[in-house]
């Protein structure tokens, strides 16, 4: 971990520099002639391998304000994709409308009247821009959006549509780290419009509830009393339901689409709304952000190295973009293990009972 940190730090050393000494509205991400205080932090912070969490969401920060088109809005991403699509990629889809695209819909539209300070950060790694990817041979193409508010620290969502074969809509929400708070996670999937995979949990930091800076349980029990098709339990195939997942989880396998409409949509808003409430009534605590870092850091890790969805990526968009996207994107503060191949299920299908992230 020590060496990737170093790397983060070596790459983001001159935006650092460039940040502070200049303040032209266009980032140039070169070495001021005038000496940058921040960049002088940080070079000692490096050569003392004092490297800490906080500091690399500092300069992240940094170069996500500077570096992306401050003039692009969040709906101008979105058209630049076509989004929301309308009509599915491959012509075997039936029905009028994408079968998760209303969850897209709806939650970016309460994000945009609730968060504070909401914002694009960029979805490339410095080398591949992950907003969106196809396979026009196999009928599959994915889109993702990245955001940020003054309440969490990164909110990501992403759609793929492969037809009527797959449809999938996840998100996760991670609080800014002043808030010792679970990360939202969503995951909603749809296999041949037979067998469908429903996850949405406040996915908790520490493995015992009072070590959060309040408890939420309570919140989410009489929401999930509520629907009887959401109480179920999920596979240990992938995960460990004891780690980064709470007690309190929707989770469901069903073949009744109807439970979409009628259990899940709304519980899936009840669950958001709360969320937001939990941050919104929690008092901010800078002091320990750093270890609230490394316990997301810790949940990005856990994830990356368990994602059933990364063989089909692999399948459908090649094993390095994959693997970039996992680890870049999805869950950036993982640590990647080099060599690692997944296997990928059915032909590049996912397994109508894996267990979502």
């Amino acid at each position: 971990m020590k060496v990737q940190r170093q790397y983060m730090l070596l790459c983001l050393l001159p935006c650092a520099a460039a940040y502070s000494t200049s303040s032209a509205r266009t980032f140039v991400a070169k070495r001021s002639a005038v000496e940058s205080p921040v960049a002088s932090v940080v070079e000692t912070r490096l050569s003392e391998d004092k490297v800490d969490l906080r500091t690399l969401q500092n300069l992240e920060q940094m170069f996500q304000h500077k570096n992306h088109v401050l003039s692009t809005s969040i709906e101008e991403e979105e058209a630049r994709h076509g989004m929301p699509w309308k009509e599915s990629i491959s012509a075997d889809y039936e029905g009028d409308e994408l079968l998760y695209m209303s969850f897209w819909d709806w939650h970016l539209g309460f994000m945009k009247q609730n968060l504070n300070n909401l914002r694009l950060r960029s979805c490339s790694n410095g080398k591949t821009d992950f907003s969106y990817n196809e396979n026009k041979e196999k009928k599959a193409r994915i889109v993702n959006l990245c955001l940020s508010s003054d309440e969490y620290r990164k909110i990501r969502l992403t759609y793929y549509d492969a037809g009527d074969n797959t449809q999938v809509y996840n998100a996760v929400l991670y609080p800014d780290p002043k808030y010792n708070l679970p990360i939202l996670g969503i995951d909603l999937l749809a296999f041949n419009r037979k067998k469908y995979l429903t996850i949405v949990d406040f996915q908790p930091l520490h493995s015992e509830e009072v070590d959060h800076a309040t408890t939420f349980e309570d919140k989410l029990k009489p929401i999930k009393e509520k629907y009887d098709a959401l109480k179920g339990r999920m596979s240990s195939k992938f995960y460990d339901e004891t780690q980064f997942f709470s007690q309190q989880m929707l989770f469901a396998r069903f073949e009744d689409e109807s439970v979409i409409s009628r259990e899940l949509f709304p519980a899936f808003q009840e669950y958001v709304k709360t969320h937001l409430d939990l941050i919104n009534d929690t008092e901010a605590n800078s002091s320990n952000a750093d270890y609230v870092l490394g316990r997301q850091e810790a949940y990005d890790t856990y994830s990356a190295e368990r994602d059933p969805a990364t063989g089909l990526f692999a399948a459908m968009f090649g094993n390095d973009w994959a693997q970039d996207f996992v680890h870049d994107f999805l869950f950036s503060m993982s640590e990647r293990q080099e060599g690692f191949t997944p296997a990928v299920p059915n032909g590049g299908r996912p397994q109508p009972g894996a267990a979502p992230r």
